[in-house]
């Protein structure tokens, strides 16, 4: 993160809207986060200054987490039994651009924890203000194909460097050199994906609340150290990146990437929005989901309250309510005198078929999609719910009406009269990395597994364990 004033997904659930994009809950206020960790049940981010954000679900966020240090744009990351965190501050000189970047260890991010405390605070990368590198906004990746340790930092004054730590005690591997790898970005993180590693950098300019132009780039290469290159071949060594993230919406200036690995096909992504003009034009937390397409990563959307239609992936049959079908007036339209005033037909209401429908319990099925009332569904947050990372609980309800979807105690879904508020009304939506959605209750009665909505058949929707490779476990929202 530096002053710099420079000039210079399609998934399957698109919708073309006014509705609000759902921002954090509580207090999400941070510059420069770090990749969100999770600690004994718990999550935290730490962000410039000494201090950072911590959440006891993933949704709602307030400060709480403590690193010492002060400094600038910090990053965590668990390896074994220790968390380490690194920062950067000013190096001694007091020159611009002359910075240090520490790193040091901790065993638990709880502050409340007597196991709490950071140790072994040690120098990694430095600048000395005359170079071309600013030694902050420092990253971790640890590479899963050999368990080496590696780090990025740079700004827009320069390179972005890359240097190998030891992850047994998270110093500077003796006699590594810095190698730069990037330019015309800062803030960057890395990671691996499918034989890939990714260069995530954040490009434009920052600290200029809704003026400010950061936005989040990206480059591949089939080896750590380079080169990186973008979608059209470009070097980021030369200025290149593919765009993963823009302003949209009311937030601008997406920067700091992260990502979380939530399993199953889920992966989701943590930024800072330099401006939330919801939230009085603050810098705040982002999360959201990360989605693959042709090899490359695409920042997801947050799921959007409104009426849908929930078509299973499986062969493309909508989710209603198990009721009879009731036929709309007329009959076929086919050899009439076509000379004949053209009238609009009405849709079917829900007022026209309400009635016919039981007042109690009524099971679903999945059938052929018409429009009609027995096949919307409205989503919304769930009052006073709490959530999970990046997302409340929803309540799914037949449109126009408090009917709730809920599971049962027999694991298989039905609709109760009233939504309540119960916690097996209550449902989590996490969009997988092709763009598809899994949908699971918060939980099932009498059971502690943890089950996914699936289609079973082709019109038989039940609950059963997540299959990432089935598409009986994949559904799709359209908003018609």
């Amino acid at each position: 993160m530096k002053l710099i004033v420079k000039i210079g997904v399609a998934a399957l659930f698109i919708v073309w809207s006014t509705r609000t994009v759902v921002a954090q809950a509580g207090k999400p206020f941070i510059h420069d986060p770090s990749t969100i960790a999770e600690c004994d049940g718990k999550y935290y981010t730490f962000g410039t200054g000494s201090g950072g954000l911590m959440s006891d679900d993933g949704w709602t966020w307030d400060s709480g987490a403590v690193r010492p240090g002060g400094g600038v744009a910090p990053d965590v990351i668990k390896i074994g039994d220790r968390y380490y965190v690194t920062y950067a501050r000013g190096g001694k000189s007091r020159r611009p651009h002359a910075s240090d970047v520490m790193v040091m260890w901790t065993k638990t991010l709880d502050p409340k924890s007597p196991d709490f405390g950071f140790k072994d605070e040690t120098l990694v990368a430095s600048s000395d203000g005359y170079e071309d590198c600013d030694a902050i906004d420092p990253a971790f990746l640890l590479d899963p194909n050999d368990g080496r340790l590696w780090l990025s930092y740079g700004t827009y004054f320069g390179f972005i460097r890359l240097v190998e730590l030891d992850p047994k005690t998270g110093k500077l591997i003796a006699g590594n050199k810095p190698k730069n790898i990037a330019i015309d970005c800062e803030a960057t993180d890395m990671m691996y994906q499918d034989g890939w590693y990714y260069l995530l950098g954040t490009h434009g300019t920052c600290c200029d609340g809704p003026n400010s132009t950061y936005n989040i780039v990206v480059g591949r290469s089939r080896k750590i150290t380079g080169p990186y290159l973008d979608n059209m071949g470009r070097d980021m060594l030369n200025g290149g990146g593919k765009m993963v993230l823009a302003a949209g919406g009311r937030v601008t200036g997406p920067g700091h990437f992260g990502r979380i690995i939530v399993g199953d096909g889920v992966q989701k992504m943590s930024c800072h929005y330099e401006a939330d003009l919801d939230q009085g034009g603050r810098s705040v937390l982002g999360i959201r989901p990360l989605l693959w397409k042709n090899g490359w990563p695409v920042a997801g959307e947050n799921f959007k309250e409104g009426t849908y239609e929930i078509e299973s992936e499986r062969r493309g049959y909508a989710l209603e309510l198990g009721v009879d079908f009731t036929r709309m007036p007329g009959g076929m339209r086919f050899g009439r005198n076509n000379n004949e005033p053209i009238k609009p037909v009405p849709s079917q209401e829900l007022a026209d078929v309400i009635k016919t429908w039981p007042a109690g319990n009524i099971g679903v099925r999945i059938g052929d999609y018409v429009f009609r009332p027995h096949q919307k569904w409205t989503i919304t947050a769930a009052p006073d719910a709490r959530g999970y990372l990046g997302a409340p609980y929803y309540k799914i309800v037949i449109a126009g009406t408090d009917r709730a979807l809920a599971a049962t105690p027999d694991a298989e879904v039905v609709t109760v009269p009233t939504f309540t508020g119960a916690p097996e009304q209550l449902w989590r939506i996490e969009q997988f990395t092709d763009g598809t959605y899994r949908i699971m209750p918060k939980v099932v009665p009498n059971s502690d597994k943890k089950l996914a909505l699936v289609s079973a058949g082709d019109s038989t929707p039940t609950l059963a364990v997540y299959d990432p490779n089935s598409d009986n476990s994949k559904w799709n929202f359209k908003d018609h």
